[in-house]
């Protein structure tokens, strides 16, 4: 009897904290090259299981030229640098569970993702780029990779994200049940999935989830705010959460994505009348990020989803784990269940991993793997390029 697919999925996320390598098995799903897609499988949700996760973070040395990248403060040659040196990284992940995979996917490490023009920052085409070179994967561990996956839907009209939502359905949509599946990321986004339906699927990026947090603890030497202790401390400066709640992206209806290159200290702070921002004490700047992110959240709950009808909000990423971020969402959402992966059954580690290791099946099959209406693309596309692998494994 021939065994369900395995693909290892790898993805580093707008948190830049490092590498997630989830090997999952698809029960119910063709083997790898088989012709025609099928319905999603029937049985329980999530519709995977995990065989092998390892979290590697980055190290210092990679993480900081990373952020760098992030905020188009590196040079071309840097930037090329970076790119084979994720790869490197990349593969070293991909290497403890590669033996047992059929199939890698690889996301890479966004460094820029302009799906709209902005002529008053010098952008004037779309674009994103993803670093970390494939051939690296593929020559390391033998196996094919898909990478590189946003390109194909931005071409084709789409803002290239949120993509997660098709593998979303895959994975946690359930007949009946009116669910959000919430990602608390560097950036905030979500997929609502209203049942089995593709068709109802509505998913977008809400605005910034960790990366003001993360940068106001940057200053202090941490990654991040640990339990959200240093804004737990810190009093909340209503003004200028006020002011950031009148960015013009959050009142942009869906399709929308966005990333740090908008979502930052250095932007928000040169607003007209922020000035005093560097005044703040760096408790009270936590406190008053952690807040606005909490905020712009729930007003894009109340403005685009809950008049659809919503039963639960079911969060991953690493603000899940943060008790006053998710305490200020549980009081702006009430009385909508909002809980943890972790408190639903769940496992949020291996999330977005595996996302991009059901994509990645998908593309290798050449079976479409978007929902356009999700990305405002023109129509659905085979998203992810194919490095192949050495002819013997090395």
């Amino acid at each position: 009897m021939t065994r369900a697919p395995r693909v290892l999925g790898l993805m580093s996320g707008t948190s830049v904290d490092g590498i997630d390598a989830a090997l999952i098995e698809l029960p119910g799903w063709p083997a790898l090259g088989s012709r025609t897609p099928p319905p999603i499988p029937a049985g329980p949700v999530p519709r995977f299981a995990v065989l092998g996760h390892r979290f590697t973070p980055f190290a210092d040395d990679l993480r900081s030229p990373l952020l760098a990248a992030g905020r188009n403060q590196v040079s071309v040659s840097d930037l090329a640098q970076l790119h084979f040196r994720v790869g490197e990284a990349l593969a070293d992940a991909a290497s403890v569970f590669s033996a047992d995979a059929d199939l890698i996917a690889s996301h890479g490490q966004t460094v820029f993702h302009l799906p709209r023009p902005d002529p008053a920052q010098g952008w004037h085409t779309p674009a994103t780029l993803q670093i970390g070179e494939a051939a690296f994967i593929a020559e390391r561990c033998g196996k094919p990779v898909i990478s590189d996956f946003r390109p194909a839907d931005l071409v084709a009209g789409g803002q290239a994200a949120p993509l997660v939502p098709f593998a979303d359905r895959v994975m946690y949509a359930e007949e009946g049940v009116r669910r959000a599946v919430h990602n608390l990321g560097g950036i905030s986004n979500l997929s609502y999935l209203p049942g089995l339906s593709a068709q109802g699927v509505l998913a977008f990026d809400s605005g910034p989830g960790n990366a003001l947090i993360d940068e106001v603890a940057e200053r202090l030497g941490r990654r991040f705010d640990d339990g959200g202790r240093l804004a737990a401390g810190g009093r909340v400066h209503e003004a200028l959460v006020t002011a950031w709640m009148n960015d013009p992206y959050l009142r942009l209806p869906p399709p929308k994505s966005s990333g740090r290159e908008y979502w930052n200290l250095t932007r928000l702070g040169g607003t007209q009348a922020l000035h005093g921002l560097q005044d703040l004490s760096l408790p009270d700047l936590a406190a008053t990020v952690t807040a606005f992110s909490a905020r712009s959240v729930v007003d894009a709950y109340q403005r685009f989803v809950l008049p659809l009808g919503l039963d639960e909000v079911v969060v991953a990423g690493g603000g899940a784990y943060n008790p006053l971020l998710m305490a200020q969402l549980r009081a702006g959402l009430a009385p909508i269940p909002v809980m943890t992966f972790e408190e639903r059954g769940w496992n949020s580690a291996v999330r977005e991993a595996a996302v991009f290791a059901v994509l990645g099946y998908h593309a290798y099959q050449g079976w479409p793997n978007t929902l356009p209406h999700t990305t405002g693309a023109r129509h659905a596309v085979i998203a992810g390029k194919l490095s192949r692998p050495p002819l013997e494994p090395q």
